[in-house]
């Protein structure tokens, strides 16, 4: 690797970042000037590696204005062995006070995509050489107008009444279902989403929907229709029966209110909430694996 040049960018070099081809176009991504016009990205958390003048690895670490978490590394591309992408994290995690977390982007059901997996293994190899472990994978859905599915009449569906009611059944959901944005949360205001929900999303107490049986809440959703995308930003369930439905119903009352597309996130273990999200018309989008130090950095 005498040959190889490591550095973080300079203002003005955007350019020079986007030479090099993006290796997964699928993905839908914000392209890197966007991301430097809106002060997410920067230049001196931006680093490259060049040989011969042309850029073989990039990676660029994310930290939206305002946010009170340390950046994360949300884009590295490589074209290269994985031990030239080992020594750009290496020399960027020196400069940047260490290692943190690392959100690889991947397209859906990658690990079934040969082609995908030839692109993707390379600066994954290079993100353990540099120390850093996986620690979970989130998959992102899209509903884009699909028929829902019908209502068995079982349940009844409200607004929430107030703040006081979403905190209290949110606190007696043991893991909710749907986390959608749990990393932006974390790192830009330091909230836990699965706790603290309305420490994020701020709108009315109407944006919540209650599930009840015979009178009594079983499920909770929450969502954003003025977010980035219209999302299911909250769902948590105290009866896993009502999910399908309490599901059709956050996705009605969203579509009701002029959305064309629903945004949904899921931990990828989590099969069974995959499958009714499919069942309900979602399809997979994209997946981010969640690579960080061995010790010491929480995971969002």
């Amino acid at each position: 690797m005498t040959d190889l040049v490591i550095r973080p960018l300079v203002a003005g070099e955007e350019n020079l970042f986007d030479s090099m081809p993006d290796p997964l176009p699928q993905l839908r991504q914000v392209g890197y000037a966007d991301g430097v016009a809106g002060g997410g990205y920067r230049p001196e958390t931006t680093w490259v590696a060049l040989r011969a003048g042309r850029v073989v690895g990039r990676a660029a670490w994310l930290r939206p204005p305002g946010a009170v978490g340390a950046p994360w590394l949300e884009r590295f591309d490589l074209a290269a062995e994985p031990e030239v992408g080992a020594a750009l994290l290496h020399a960027a995690f020196e400069a940047l006070g260490g290692p943190g977390l690392y959100y690889a982007a991947l397209p859906a059901h990658w690990r079934r995509r040969p082609e995908v997996r030839a692109v993707v293994e390379a600066p994954m190899a290079a993100a353990r050489l540099a120390g850093l472990v996986e620690r979970g994978e989130r998959v992102r859905c899209s509903w884009t107008g699909t028929p829902l599915p019908a209502f068995s009449g079982r349940y009844t569906f409200r607004p929430a009444a107030d703040a006081a009611e979403i905190n209290a059944l949110v606190a007696r959901v043991a893991e909710p279902d749907v986390l959608t944005g749990v990393e932006i949360a974390r790192a830009v205001a330091g909230v836990d989403l699965a706790t603290d929900p309305l420490a994020w999303l701020t709108g009315p107490a109407e944006n919540w929907r209650v599930a009840l049986h015979d009178g009594e809440p079983v499920g909770l959703a929450g969502t954003a229709g003025d977010a980035c995308y219209p999302l299911l930003a909250y769902l948590g369930l105290l009866d896993e029966a009502v999910r399908a439905e309490l599901l059709a119903e956050a996705v009605r009352v969203l579509a009701d209110g002029g959305a064309r597309e629903v945004i949904a996130d899921v931990d990828a273990r989590r099969v069974a909430v995959l499958a009714e999200l499919e069942r309900t018309g979602f399809r997979q989008l994209r997946t981010r694996v969640v690579f960080a130090p061995a010790t010491g950095t929480p995971v969002g």
